[in-house]
């Protein structure tokens, strides 16, 4: 099994900061790919940002230019560095990783319990 635990969520203004982390932990193998996701009250779950395994990050439209993903390979962890945040920005705040849990297995989603992070206008 893997785990995933986040943390970082908090209340904060407009125009804020927060900076979230994910640690993953257990039968691990590889990571492939780690993001973060995202889900406000009555709303789909979305994608934010993802941090491919040859290195490379893709973003969400609406998040583009004020949210940084980034990753520690050798520590199984990633992060999110939201600036500017906005109230629409208000959701809980999912990891996701795709773990090969041994070599050639096939990689699996893992996700975290969620964090919640919520901007005040």
């Amino acid at each position: 099994q893997v785990q995933l635990v986040e943390s970082g969520g908090d209340l904060v203004q407009a125009g804020g900061s927060l900076r979230l982390s994910c640690v993953a932990s257990g039968n691990i193998f590889r990571i492939i790919t780690m993001s973060w996701y995202r889900q406000a009250p009555g709303k789909q779950r979305e994608l934010v940002a993802r941090f491919t395994n040859s290195g490379s990050a893709i973003y969400a439209e609406s998040v583009k230019g004020r949210f940084t993903i980034s990753r520690d390979n050798a520590k199984n962890t990633v992060n999110l560095q939201m600036n500017s945040l906005k109230s629409e920005d208000t959701a809980v705040y999912y990891c996701n990783a795709d773990v090969e849990s041994r070599k050639l297995s096939g990689a699996l989603p893992y996700w975290g319990q969620g964090t919640q992070v919520t901007v005040s206008s």
